[in-house]
């Protein structure tokens, strides 16, 4: 990932100048313990830009399903991420098909306004 900022076995950030995008990728799950963590770098990331001219790129590729306990969190992040102030947020679709749904469903019910890929 071009311009990486932080590299985690959970997550990794790149800021892309050229493209003016920040691209998060998870893998796998980031469970409750890994949140302070992962919106600690999150912030010390999107900092570094100036949103209004920036597209926030979450690729979800290789995350996996969500626990039905955590669905909820799963909306307040999406909702989260629209609310930044970016000129664009993407979306790029899991591979898991039930991660899909998972997305799909929580898409729906935050009525979300950006792209998904």
């Amino acid at each position: 990932m071009q311009g990486l900022v932080v590299d985690k076995k959970k997550y990794k950030m790149a800021i892309q100048e050229r493209e003016q995008a920040v691209r998060v990728q998870v893998h796998g799950l980031i469970r409750e313990h890994d949140v302070p963590n992962y919106m600690a770098d999150f912030e010390e990331t999107i900092n570094k830009v100036n949103r209004q001219s920036y597209t926030l790129i979450v690729d979800g590729r290789y995350q996996t399903t969500v626990p039905s306990s955590v669905l909820e969190q799963l909306d307040q992040t999406v909702q989260f991420y629209t609310t930044l102030g970016f000129r664009e947020v993407q979306i790029i679709n899991p591979e898991s098909k039930i991660a899909q749904v998972q997305l799909r469903n929580a898409l729906e019910r935050i009525q979300f306004t950006g792209t998904v890929i």
